[in-house]
């Protein structure tokens, strides 16, 4: 399913996070790699050093690897390169409890790349126990369906994680999820529980040590259009979890 993947370097401690984790998850389905540097401005690391570094450790995992180095603005660029990959890998930005996980770059990148995007943690992840963030919206069940595909690879049970404060209501959302995970016959284990999104997804995590969540991105329209990015449950799972983060469009 992951047959290529696409991670910017930027010369960061969470891009090179971002880039151990491409690898680790390329060893798992045997992916090509596709390192991009993309040079917005000024740019004070040696971009073609940095790559060829790259190309030697991509190399070492027993992997196929593209490098590019191009000029322009990082989600647009990104973007364009992520049409040919199944996934695009970005680093995780050091933020307090009330500030931005995701920064403007990558919920662009969600926007206009129309490829999950995985969001590391500070160290790479196995990703061998999956959460799912469910709360029946489209994009939610996407994550499911791409939750779904992973967890048969990795033989994995699948932990569905949804936050109401009306638990019988709460029973009928997941329900969805449910019947679809038992239809593709994947183990499965439901929590609804009360309280915010963010810190119920996270203290399910804590308890059930699941080390890979996927969670929907949720769009605003204007005209019927996609405008921006509201990434919601994810900004609030971000700030409370140091797994990774699939977030589909």
């Amino acid at each position: 399913m992951f047959t290529r993947l696409l991670v910017g370097l930027d010369g960061s401690p969470r891009a090179d996070a971002a880039f151990e984790q491409a690898v680790l998850l390329g060893e798992r389905f045997g992916s090509t790699l596709i390192v991009a540097y993309v040079r917005e401005g000024k740019h004070e690391v040696d971009g073609v050093a940095m790559l060829d570094r790259a190309r030697e450790r991509v190399l070492a995992a027993g992997l196929k690897v593209e490098t590019a180095a191009i000029d322009g603005d990082a989600d647009v660029e990104l973007a364009a390169l992520a049409k040919t990959a199944d996934a695009v890998l970005v680093g995780r930005r050091g933020v307090s409890t009330k500030g931005s996980a995701l920064g403007p770059t990558v919920i662009s990148l969600i926007r206009i790349a129309e490829r999950c995007v995985i969001v590391c943690g500070g160290v790479p992840s196995p990703m061998r126990s999956i959460a799912v963030a469910f709360d029946g919206r489209e994009t939610s069940q996407r994550a499911l369906e791409l939750a779904i595909q992973f967890a048969t690879v990795v033989e994995s049970t699948i932990h569905v994680i949804h936050a109401s404060d009306d638990r019988e209501a709460g029973l009928q959302v997941v329900g969805a999820a449910e019947a679809a995970l038992s239809m593709q016959r994947v183990p499965f284990v439901t929590h609804v529980e009360p309280g915010k999104p963010g810190e119920v997804v996270a203290q399910v995590i804590q308890r059930t040590q699941c080390d890979s969540l996927f969670a929907g991105a949720h769009m605003s329209h204007v005209d019927g259009r996609p405008s921006a990015v509201i990434v919601s449950h994810a900004e609030e799972i971000l700030r409370h979890t140091d797994i990774p983060v699939v977030i589909q469009p």
